[in-house]
Protein backbone atom coordinates (compact mmCIF):
# COMPACT_ATOMS: atom_id res chain seq x y z
CA UNK A 1 0.00 0.00 0.00
CA UNK A 2 1.46 3.42 -0.55
CA UNK A 3 1.91 5.67 2.16
CA UNK A 4 -0.36 9.03 2.32
CA UNK A 5 0.70 11.52 0.94
CA UNK A 6 -1.71 14.05 2.28
CA UNK A 7 -2.75 17.61 0.97
CA UNK A 8 -5.24 20.34 2.41
CA UNK A 9 -8.02 21.13 -0.32
CA UNK A 10 -9.67 24.62 -0.17
CA UNK A 11 -13.54 23.72 -0.77
CA UNK A 12 -17.12 24.32 -0.11
CA UNK A 13 -18.54 23.75 1.92
CA UNK A 14 -15.45 22.93 4.17
CA UNK A 15 -12.10 22.08 3.45
CA UNK A 16 -11.10 18.34 2.67
CA UNK A 17 -8.03 16.84 3.82
CA UNK A 18 -7.26 14.16 0.90
CA UNK A 19 -4.74 11.48 0.32
CA UNK A 20 -3.02 12.05 -3.64
CA UNK A 21 -2.10 8.72 -3.65
CA UNK A 22 -5.81 7.72 -3.44
CA UNK A 23 -6.81 10.14 -5.60
CA UNK A 24 -8.02 10.61 -9.57
CA UNK A 25 -8.91 12.78 -11.90
CA UNK A 26 -11.78 12.03 -13.78
CA UNK A 27 -11.94 13.89 -17.06
CA UNK A 28 -15.00 13.36 -18.82
CA UNK A 29 -16.19 13.82 -22.66
CA UNK A 30 -13.62 16.41 -23.54
CA UNK A 31 -14.09 15.35 -26.90
CA UNK A 32 -13.82 16.96 -30.44
CA UNK A 33 -17.41 16.17 -31.06
CA UNK A 34 -18.34 18.33 -28.07
CA UNK A 35 -15.69 20.71 -28.11
CA UNK A 36 -13.96 21.71 -31.12
CA UNK A 37 -15.17 24.03 -34.07
CA UNK A 38 -15.72 21.06 -37.06
CA UNK A 39 -17.33 18.39 -34.67
CA UNK A 40 -20.90 17.04 -34.28
CA UNK A 41 -21.82 19.97 -32.00
CA UNK A 42 -20.62 22.85 -34.00
CA UNK A 43 -21.85 21.64 -37.36
CA UNK A 44 -25.16 20.54 -35.56
CA UNK A 45 -25.52 24.48 -34.28
CA UNK A 46 -24.92 23.86 -30.83
CA UNK A 47 -22.80 26.15 -28.67
CA UNK A 48 -18.84 25.26 -28.11
CA UNK A 49 -17.56 27.96 -26.58
CA UNK A 50 -17.85 27.10 -23.00
CA UNK A 51 -16.41 23.51 -23.58
CA UNK A 52 -13.47 25.14 -25.41
CA UNK A 53 -13.22 27.81 -22.19
CA UNK A 54 -12.55 25.13 -19.71
CA UNK A 55 -9.77 23.73 -21.95
CA UNK A 56 -7.35 25.69 -20.39
CA UNK A 57 -8.04 25.12 -16.59
CA UNK A 58 -8.69 21.37 -16.97
CA UNK A 59 -5.12 21.28 -19.03
CA UNK A 60 -3.60 22.75 -15.86
CA UNK A 61 -5.35 20.48 -13.67
CA UNK A 62 -4.25 17.07 -15.72
CA UNK A 63 -0.85 18.41 -15.93
CA UNK A 64 -0.34 18.88 -12.40
CA UNK A 65 -1.84 15.70 -11.48
CA UNK A 66 0.88 14.03 -13.73
CA UNK A 67 3.39 16.13 -11.72
CA UNK A 68 2.11 14.96 -8.35
CA UNK A 69 1.83 11.73 -9.29
CA UNK A 70 -1.90 11.93 -9.10
CA UNK A 71 -3.69 8.61 -11.30
CA UNK A 72 -5.49 10.11 -14.56
CA UNK A 73 -8.59 8.79 -16.06
CA UNK A 74 -10.24 9.87 -19.18
CA UNK A 75 -14.00 9.29 -19.89
CA UNK A 76 -15.83 9.20 -23.64
CA UNK A 77 -18.99 9.26 -25.05
CA UNK A 78 -17.92 6.25 -27.17
CA UNK A 79 -20.81 4.02 -29.33
CA UNK A 80 -19.93 1.21 -31.76
CA UNK A 81 -20.02 1.34 -35.29
CA UNK A 82 -23.44 0.33 -36.42
CA UNK A 83 -24.73 1.94 -32.73
CA UNK A 84 -24.94 -1.58 -31.78
CA UNK A 85 -24.02 -0.71 -28.07
CA UNK A 86 -26.61 2.38 -27.98
CA UNK A 87 -29.65 0.82 -27.61
CA UNK A 88 -32.82 0.08 -29.86
CA UNK A 89 -36.09 2.18 -30.34
CA UNK A 90 -37.03 0.46 -27.34
CA UNK A 91 -34.28 1.82 -25.02
CA UNK A 92 -35.09 5.79 -23.75
CA UNK A 93 -31.20 6.47 -25.00
CA UNK A 94 -32.06 5.98 -28.57
CA UNK A 95 -34.95 9.45 -27.75
CA UNK A 96 -33.15 11.05 -24.94
CA UNK A 97 -29.33 10.61 -25.46
CA UNK A 98 -28.26 13.83 -27.84
CA UNK A 99 -25.84 12.88 -29.52
CA UNK A 100 -27.52 9.99 -30.54
CA UNK A 101 -30.76 12.32 -31.94
CA UNK A 102 -27.97 14.53 -33.62
CA UNK A 103 -26.78 11.22 -35.56
CA UNK A 104 -30.24 10.29 -36.62
CA UNK A 105 -31.26 13.98 -37.40
CA UNK A 106 -27.51 14.85 -39.58
CA UNK A 107 -25.88 10.80 -40.26
CA UNK A 108 -23.86 13.03 -42.83
CA UNK A 109 -21.55 14.04 -39.88
CA UNK A 110 -20.85 10.49 -38.35
CA UNK A 111 -17.11 11.28 -38.69
CA UNK A 112 -17.46 14.12 -36.61
CA UNK A 113 -19.35 12.55 -33.64
CA UNK A 114 -19.03 10.15 -31.12
CA UNK A 115 -18.49 6.77 -33.27
CA UNK A 116 -15.86 4.79 -32.26
CA UNK A 117 -12.41 5.25 -34.93
CA UNK A 118 -13.74 8.61 -35.84
CA UNK A 119 -11.93 12.38 -34.89
CA UNK A 120 -15.22 13.62 -33.29
CA UNK A 121 -14.46 10.80 -31.03
CA UNK A 122 -11.18 11.22 -29.89
CA UNK A 123 -10.09 12.95 -27.11
CA UNK A 124 -9.07 16.66 -27.59
CA UNK A 125 -5.12 17.43 -28.24
CA UNK A 126 -4.76 19.40 -25.66
CA UNK A 127 -5.81 16.60 -23.34
CA UNK A 128 -4.14 13.81 -25.00
CA UNK A 129 -4.11 10.71 -22.76
CA UNK A 130 -0.15 9.40 -21.75
CA UNK A 131 0.08 5.72 -23.30
CA UNK A 132 -0.82 4.43 -19.37
CA UNK A 133 -3.70 6.63 -18.82
CA UNK A 134 -6.91 4.56 -18.78
CA UNK A 135 -9.85 5.76 -21.34
CA UNK A 136 -13.23 4.23 -20.87
CA UNK A 137 -15.32 4.37 -23.41
CA UNK A 138 -19.27 4.80 -22.24
CA UNK A 139 -22.58 4.52 -23.80
CA UNK A 140 -24.82 6.34 -21.03
CA UNK A 141 -24.48 9.72 -19.44
CA UNK A 142 -22.70 8.27 -16.09
CA UNK A 143 -19.55 6.66 -16.73
CA UNK A 144 -19.94 3.97 -13.96
CA UNK A 145 -23.07 2.35 -15.86
CA UNK A 146 -21.88 -1.03 -18.83
CA UNK A 147 -17.94 0.11 -18.42
CA UNK A 148 -14.95 -0.96 -15.99
CA UNK A 149 -14.80 2.55 -14.44
CA UNK A 150 -15.21 1.66 -11.21
CA UNK A 151 -13.02 -1.56 -11.63
CA UNK A 152 -10.29 0.67 -12.76
CA UNK A 153 -10.29 3.20 -9.78
CA UNK A 154 -10.49 0.38 -7.23
CA UNK A 155 -7.74 -1.10 -9.05
CA UNK A 156 -5.48 2.24 -8.67
CA UNK A 157 -6.88 2.68 -4.83
CA UNK A 158 -8.79 5.40 -5.29
CA UNK A 159 -11.06 7.40 -2.93
CA UNK A 160 -11.54 11.01 -3.94
CA UNK A 161 -12.49 11.67 -7.50
CA UNK A 162 -11.61 14.95 -9.00
CA UNK A 163 -14.44 15.81 -12.01
CA UNK A 164 -13.44 17.66 -14.58
CA UNK A 165 -14.98 18.09 -18.44
CA UNK A 166 -18.57 18.29 -19.58
CA UNK A 167 -21.49 18.37 -19.29
CA UNK A 168 -21.68 19.70 -16.05
CA UNK A 169 -25.53 18.87 -15.23
CA UNK A 170 -25.38 15.65 -17.29
CA UNK A 171 -22.40 13.35 -17.83
CA UNK A 172 -19.89 14.93 -15.31
CA UNK A 173 -23.16 15.26 -12.63
CA UNK A 174 -24.56 12.03 -13.34
CA UNK A 175 -20.93 10.25 -13.12
CA UNK A 176 -19.97 12.01 -10.19
CA UNK A 177 -23.13 10.87 -8.27
CA UNK A 178 -22.98 7.28 -9.20
CA UNK A 179 -19.15 8.14 -7.80
CA UNK A 180 -20.88 9.12 -4.76
CA UNK A 181 -23.40 6.03 -4.23
CA UNK A 182 -19.87 3.69 -5.27
CA UNK A 183 -18.18 5.14 -1.75
CA UNK A 184 -16.00 7.55 -3.78
CA UNK A 185 -15.34 11.32 -2.63
CA UNK A 186 -16.72 13.54 -5.16
CA UNK A 187 -15.18 16.80 -5.63
CA UNK A 188 -16.20 18.78 -8.44
CA UNK A 189 -14.02 21.91 -10.36
CA UNK A 190 -16.58 24.40 -10.79
CA UNK A 191 -14.81 26.43 -13.14
CA UNK A 192 -13.43 23.08 -15.24
CA UNK A 193 -16.66 21.94 -16.34
CA UNK A 194 -18.97 23.15 -19.32
CA UNK A 195 -22.29 22.81 -20.31
CA UNK A 196 -24.59 23.71 -23.46
CA UNK A 197 -27.51 23.91 -21.12
CA UNK A 198 -29.05 26.69 -19.40
CA UNK A 199 -26.98 28.83 -16.74
CA UNK A 200 -29.65 27.52 -13.84
CA UNK A 201 -28.70 23.95 -14.58
CA UNK A 202 -24.75 24.84 -13.44
CA UNK A 203 -26.07 26.97 -10.38
CA UNK A 204 -28.42 23.56 -9.55
CA UNK A 205 -25.32 21.08 -9.96
CA UNK A 206 -23.08 22.84 -7.97
CA UNK A 207 -25.28 23.67 -5.21
CA UNK A 208 -26.26 19.75 -5.14
CA UNK A 209 -22.92 18.44 -4.98
CA UNK A 210 -22.17 20.88 -2.40
CA UNK A 211 -24.74 20.47 -0.07
CA UNK A 212 -25.81 16.68 -0.69
CA UNK A 213 -23.18 14.65 -2.83
CA UNK A 214 -19.72 15.97 -2.35
CA UNK A 215 -17.52 19.09 -2.47
CA UNK A 216 -16.89 22.41 -5.11
CA UNK A 217 -13.28 23.38 -5.64
CA UNK A 218 -11.89 25.15 -7.82
CA UNK A 219 -8.83 24.94 -10.67
CA UNK A 220 -6.60 26.70 -8.70
CA UNK A 221 -7.10 25.51 -5.65
CA UNK A 222 -6.68 21.67 -7.13
CA UNK A 223 -3.31 22.88 -8.91
CA UNK A 224 -2.24 24.21 -5.61
CA UNK A 225 -3.27 21.09 -3.04
CA UNK A 226 -1.64 19.13 -5.71
CA UNK A 227 1.86 21.12 -5.76
CA UNK A 228 1.62 21.77 -1.80
CA UNK A 229 1.33 17.94 -1.29
CA UNK A 230 3.81 16.67 -4.08
CA UNK A 231 6.15 19.02 -2.50
CA UNK A 232 5.74 17.83 1.12
CA UNK A 233 6.71 14.12 -0.35
CA UNK A 234 9.91 15.50 -2.33
CA UNK A 235 10.86 16.74 1.15
CA UNK A 236 10.16 13.87 3.10
CA UNK A 237 11.34 11.62 0.98
CA UNK A 238 8.43 10.35 -1.05
CA UNK A 239 6.42 9.36 2.53
CA UNK A 240 3.99 11.12 4.58
CA UNK A 241 3.11 9.54 7.84
CA UNK A 242 -0.01 11.76 9.03
CA UNK A 243 -3.16 10.34 9.60
CA UNK A 244 -5.74 8.89 7.21
CA UNK A 245 -7.25 12.40 5.20
CA UNK A 246 -10.84 13.08 5.46
CA UNK A 247 -12.54 16.26 6.07
CA UNK A 248 -10.23 19.36 7.12
CA UNK A 249 -10.37 22.48 8.73
CA UNK A 250 -12.12 25.75 7.46
CA UNK A 251 -10.31 27.69 4.74
CA UNK A 252 -11.42 30.91 2.40
CA UNK A 253 -13.62 29.55 0.73
CA UNK A 254 -13.16 29.69 -3.19
CA UNK A 255 -15.76 32.42 -5.29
Amino acid sequence: MKPILSALLDCRPESLEIDLNRTAVVCIDMQNAFVHKGGMFDLAGWPTEGARAVIEPCRKIVEAARAAGVTVVFVKMSFNPGLTNAGGPESPNYHKEIGMILLRKKPELADQSIIQGTWGEEIIDELKPLPDEAVIRKQRYSGFVGTNLDLVLKTAGVKYCVFIGGATNVCVGHTLMDAFSHDYWPILVSDSVFTQCPPVTVEATCWTVENIFGWVTTSEAIVKAFATGKGRADAAGGIDNRAESGVGRKLNQPS
